[in-house]
């Protein structure tokens, strides 16, 4: 028998099924914890899942099984409730047992077998064309919570970045940075509403003149603007106009002007997000895939399997088959492929990399595109079940009672990097997971600095800080509290830690399978909570030495949990506040 008591009643109901119905010892056993403390500690509905097949009352099964449980000195009480479930209520000794578990794994604790499953999961990837804001904030937030969730659940997990350096959007940035920098030389072309107005392209454009003189400048405004459409005609066809120009008249220095402006920004966001505390195993190119040809193989491979039209001299895949709301172009007419066709090749990457489950996390606003890639994916003949989409809403941040505006191309945004320095990388990071990721977030900024119990991430912090200070007043060797007499942790406040302690796997493993690092979160507050009330009802340094050995080490068993499920959000557990 097993010493981890959820392992040892699924053990014991496992001896009694066989007794009861050996015809059906397949039954899955489930056991949770229940809501209400007078349920017991476990419950399992294992006779409602029997009831249908034997054709028998619940309750009159659960009575079966109850009877035929093999006796353990771990379990107290059993008995049956309400429609037919069976209620576990666990001995004194076997709720504490925990305690040493803790300490004597430390950081182990709660860590999952491993797998041997490889995951990637793939997140923020935003176009490196301007600073990260507080939108991209909560996708980098989730999703290296999610990634560290479920590598301590026990899977290898590869966090990587697509790098959108390819297409239009780039152009727009280069061509941008470009004209920022004529001006620093009277060269004035009227710039368009629809390029990149942040200050940090008048920086770049500053930076070349500093570092390049006039060596990008030997144009006209006229030579720029010359064959270009008005604004008023068409803004988008006006800015093709401008980049079209800006290739022929700076012709193999296009791509300097294109290549600086790419470095300059995908730095600033790699510093960024290092400085947030989110790590990524590779930044992968999307120019890459047309550099090695991989999306003109991924295309031509469509198109034998028969998934490919012509139309109007483009190429078209047909998406619609697989459930989208219309067929996609991924070839036009002038032989450029579309983000479609590189995306298509980068998902046949993933694949031909060996991952077993593919994660991408996307914005909530790309829901519609989910379809279109799983079918290109069925369409290739791959494993659809491998490939998983977690939206992420993004988060909304109000200051002084104000909803910022978070445009990159009009420059209007309030930076990720900026709020980090507003209210901390704690707070950031925390914040951002409170919530389900597919859950609108209003980020409120007051709340996050405050330093009261209504801010989250200070109340589990102020946890783990008031059991630094009460181990530093005992100031006795902490590996003695391994081998304390724990049966003195017999009050109501004690044993509720202790089931508490106990449930941080099931946490971990409950999150990762549901892409829930929230659930982290909320287990951490409900944990710090109970931590406090016990706090403030009992006092730690006793005169009774082992009471207070007891109580030191519950005490120090909650710390070590606190800082494990802190680190997998990203957030520091400080000594003292």
């Amino acid at each position: 028998m097993s010493a981890d008591p959820k392992t040892l009643l699924a053990d014991l109901l496992s001896q009694a099924l066989k007794s009861v119905a050996p015809d059906h010892v397949d039954t899955p056993i489930v056991l949770e914890r229940p809501k209400q403390a007078s349920h017991g500690d476990f419950s399992s509905n294992l006779a409602l899942q029997l009831a249908k097949p034997m054709r028998r009352s619940p309750r009159d099964l659960a009575a079966l099984l109850m009877a035929e449980l093999p006796a353990s000195p771990q379990v107290a009480k059993v008995e049956v409730a309400g429609a037919g479930f069976i209620n576990f209520t666990l001995a004194s000794d076997a709720k504490t047992s925990v305690v040493q578990a803790v300490l004597s794994q430390g950081e182990r604790f709660g860590r999952g077998a491993a797998t041997g499953t490889k995951v990637q999961i793939e997140f923020v990837s935003a176009n490196p064309t301007g600073p990260l804001h507080v939108g991209h904030g909560r996708g980098a937030a989730y999703g290296a919570s999610l990634a560290s969730v479920m590598d301590f659940a026990g899977h290898t997990v590869a966090r990587e970045y697509y790098v959108n350096d390819a297409g239009r959007q780039m152009d727009i940035l280069a061509l941008s940075t470009w004209l920022r920098y004529l001006a620093n030389f009277d060269i004035t072309v009227p710039f368009p509403p629809n390029a990149y107005q942040g200050s940090y392209v008048i920086d770049m454009g500053g930076e070349i003149r500093n570092a390049h003189g006039d060596r990008f400048a030997k144009v006209t405004a006229e030579q720029v603007l010359a064959g270009v459409c008005s604004v008023e005609a068409d803004k988008e066809d006006h800015l093709d106009g401008l980049i079209a120009n800006a290739k022929r008249l700076l012709g193999e220095d296009y791509a300097w002007i294109h290549d600086f402006a790419l470095t300059e920004q995908l730095g600033d966001c790699r510093e960024d997000l290092e400085g947030f505390g989110v790590p990524f195993d590779k930044w992968f190119s999307e120019k890459s895939l047309f550099d090695t040809g991989l999306v003109e193989r991924a295309v031509t491979a469509l198109e034998k399997q028969g998934h490919i039209y012509l139309q109007d001299g483009a190429k078209w895949f047909r998406s619609s088959t697989f459930g989208d709301e219309k067929d996609r172009v991924v070839q036009r007419e002038n032989g450029l492929f579309t983000y479609f066709a590189s995306d298509i090749a980068y998902h046949l990457n993933k694949y031909e990399r060996g991952f077993d489950r593919i994660i991408d996390i996307w914005g909530a606003d790309h829901h519609g595109y989910i379809p279109r890639v799983r079918g290109a994916i069925a369409a290739l003949g791959l494993p659809v079940e491998k490939f998983e989409v977690a939206l992420v809403q993004f988060a909304v941040l109000y200051r002084n009672g104000q909803k910022a505006a978070m445009s990159t191309r009009s420059g209007e945004f309030v930076t990720l990097r900026d709020l980090r320095k507003d209210v901390g990388n704690d707070a950031c990071r925390f914040f951002y997971v409170l919530r389900k990721s597919d859950q609108h977030l209003d980020f409120d900024l007051d709340l996050a600095k405050s330093q009261s119990n209504e801010n989250p991430v200070y109340y589990i912090q102020y946890a783990h800080a008031r059991i630094c200070s009460v181990l530093a007043q005992w100031n006795g060797v902490e590996r003695d509290l391994l081998d304390v007499d724990l049966s003195r942790l017999d009050g109501e406040r004690e044993l509720a830690l202790c089931a508490r302690l106990a449930a941080f796997a099931e946490v971990i493993q409950s999150a990762s399978a549901d892409y829930a690092p929230h659930q982290v979160a909320f287990y951490l507050k409900d944990l710090a909570g109970e931590f406090h009330s016990w706090y403030n009802a009992e006092r730690m340094l006793v005169d009774d030495e082992a009471l207070m050995m007891a109580r030191l080490a519950l005490a120090a068993a909650v710390r070590q949990v606190l800082v494990s499920g802190l680190a997998l959000l990203g957030v520091s557990a400080p000594t003292s506040m």
